[in-house]
């Protein structure tokens, strides 16, 4: 153990986990603290407040805890860190079964007020990178996607817990919605991250994702109705035609109901007429020779018995055309409704937004269908993303002959383009392109696809290296992962499953919030404090899990790393109040410029 210094007349304290300790003071700050000391939790108190274990539930994360039991049960147990426990305003933190306890008691009432608390404090931090996005490029970028959330496949504790599709391979487990947004100032925010089910798909979290995002934001594009007005016109004239051929399809199996009746009379009539004759030659013993009246009759009766078997396909036929149409009908009816249900919200969208902004949205092949794209072009982003059907592969690549002009976009791709062209589903012409890339011997394609202002198709470079700027929230991803411990899920109850997707994703922006305000706080600390921008894997795995002496001083606390710390000699000077800069004046009526 270090010699405790001397030179501060306060009395020093040591912590294991020195990161915390300004987090904690930043956390407070920042409202953090107080928010979410008021969210409900239905459990009684005992020892410790359920809501002093629930922010210990997201100390632990910041702390890169991979399972709860970490939190007691490491070599430096946080449970007995009375200094960050100080620096976070508790009196002491509760063992990890206290807090599994208080995540399992946590209800949709705790989530809500997690997610209020959390959206609460942020909003300040996100308004203001929305700003500066608009004011430095005049759009926003947004990126979208799905990711697994695997546990073991013979696991019988998780609820809700479905098989699907996770690190290519079927898995059991959940599935995250996330949503980012590029930002000026931090590089990446996570704006909205939603708890599914493992079987949950790509294609049905798209508008979820989108309306997530504004919400988060405050910002949403123009809607473009046109479109979507142009396109219930074009429905309504294909329904006519549907509704036409039903009224042709009931009157061809009206019809063929009235010829199907007329063949069974006859046969009926044939048949009771055989039957009479049969019995008057059989009573008067006489022989039935080829051309008798019995012989006649039922060669007569044999052509109605195989008209009567035309008749029949003949009606199911028409029985089968009529249920087609009426499918058509009831699909068609479907979707012009929806059309204008879609229409009518975003009609009130722009009549709410008298302030559109620019945005674009990538995402990646799983959302990329026929009718996500047309749902984003209409909500009214530019699009960036792959094709999801593989027969647009296909289909492009029927177009490439052995004269076609490929452009090398990177190391080892491709791409050929054209522009205003359709994909199935999609009524709306989009820019496309076909990438190319060359792994050894194998080369394999895949299909860009993008609609909005900007020329993607006369620099293909350009349009590759910025669809490609979404490994951003790939390696957001991976931060999640890896950093914060989210392939191990600490909780089993579906709130506590909730909270701890929310407690992630916030942490992720707060460690670079808390970077920022520490570098204009003190200025004057060496490597890797004086960069507003640090590695999050080393803040996290590194300066929150080492040694520091902390002296409480009147205007905040002093930070010194021991020698036994990576970062020993290196001291943090935390102030208690710091320079957060809250978003610009007059955000929501002056900062954008109406499309």
């Amino acid at each position: 153990m270090s010699q405790l210094p001397t030179e501060n007349p306060a009395q020093p304290e040591l912590t294991s986990h020195a990161m915390l300790v300004p987090w904690g003071m930043f956390a407070r700050q920042i409202g953090l603290v107080e928010a979410l000391m008021q969210v409900p939790i239905p459990q009684k108190r005992r020892e410790h407040l359920p809501q002093t274990k629930l922010i210990e539930f997201l100390v632990a994360i910041l702390n890169g805890c991979a399972y709860l039991q970490d939190i007691s049960r490491s070599a430096h147990p946080l449970d007995q860190d009375q200094v960050v426990a100080r620096a976070w305003g508790q009196k002491k933190w509760a063992d990890y079964s206290g807090v599994s306890r208080t995540m399992q008691a946590s209800d949709e009432n705790s989530v809500r007020g997690v997610e209020r608390g959390l959206e609460t404090v942020s909003r300040p931090f996100i308004d203001r990178e929305v700003v500066l996005a608009l004011r430095e490029r005049d759009v926003l970028v947004y990126d979208g996607d799905l990711t697994g959330r695997p546990v073991s496949n013979t696991s019988t504790t998780y609820p809700d817990a479905a098989f699907g599709w996770m690190s290519d391979t079927v898995r059991l487990g959940y599935q995250a919605a996330l949503v980012s947004m590029h930002s000026p100032t931090y590089g990446r925010l996570w704006l909205s991250v939603k708890h599914h089910p493992g079987d949950t798909v790509s294609v049905t979290q798209a508008e979820a994702m989108i309306r997530a995002a504004e919400a988060r934001t405050g910002a949403q594009p123009q809607r473009r109705t046109e479109l979507l007005t142009g396109q219930i016109v074009q429905h309504r004239t294909k329904l006519q035609v549907i509704e036409t051929k039903l009224a042709r399809a009931q009157e061809r199996l009206e019809k063929a109901q009235e010829r199907l009746s007329q063949v069974e009379q006859e046969c009926q009539r044939w048949t009771g007429q055989v039957a009479e004759l049969n019995a008057q030659y059989q009573a008067q013993n006489r022989p039935e020779r080829p051309h008798s009246r019995l012989a006649q009759s039922r060669r007569k009766l044999a052509v109605r018995e195989r008209r009567l078997e035309r008749r029949q396909q003949e009606f199911a036929r028409a029985e089968r055309w009529l249920e087609r149409c009426q499918l058509k009908a009831i699909l068609s009816q479907a979707k012009l409704e929806a059309l204008e249900d879609r229409l009518e919200q975003c009609t009130k969208d722009n009549r709410a937004n008298p302030s559109p902004v620019r945005a674009i949205f990538r995402l990646d092949g799983g959302f990329g269908s026929g009718p996500n794209i047309a749902l984003l072009i209409e909500m009214g982003y530019d699009v960036y993303c792959k094709a999801k059907d593989h027969n647009v592969v296909k289909s492009r690549r029927k177009c490439v002959t052995s004269t076609t002009s490929w452009q090398r976009v990177g190391k080892n791709a491709e791409m050929v383009a054209w522009r205003y062209q359709k994909i199935a589903n999609c009524p709306y012409p989009l820019d496309v392109a076909l990438e190319r890339f060359h792994t050894g011997n194998q080369v394999r394609h895949s299909v860009l696809l993008h609609y909005g202002e900007d020329p993607v198709t006369e620099d293909l470079a350009a349009w590759f290296a910025f669809y490609n700027g979404r490994q951003t929230i790939e390696a957001g991803i991976k931060e999640g992962k890896n950093v914060f411990q989210m392939h191990h899920l600490k909780v089993r109850s579906p709130a506590g499953l909730a909270i701890q997707e929310m407690f992630a994703a916030f942490a992720a922006n707060f460690v670079r919030w808390a970077a920022a305000w520490l570098h204009e706080s003190c200025p004057d600390a060496p490597a890797p404090f004086n960069c507003s921008q640090p590695s999050v894997k080393k803040m996290v795995r590194v300066a929150a899990n080492t040694s520091a002496w902390v002296f409480w001083q009147p205007q905040g606390c002093l930070v010194r790393f021991t020698e036994l710390s990576v970062f020993s000699g290196i001291e943090l000077k935390v102030p208690n109040s710091g320079s957060i800069q809250l978003p610009l004046p007059l955000f929501k009526s002056f900062v954008f410029s109406p499309i």
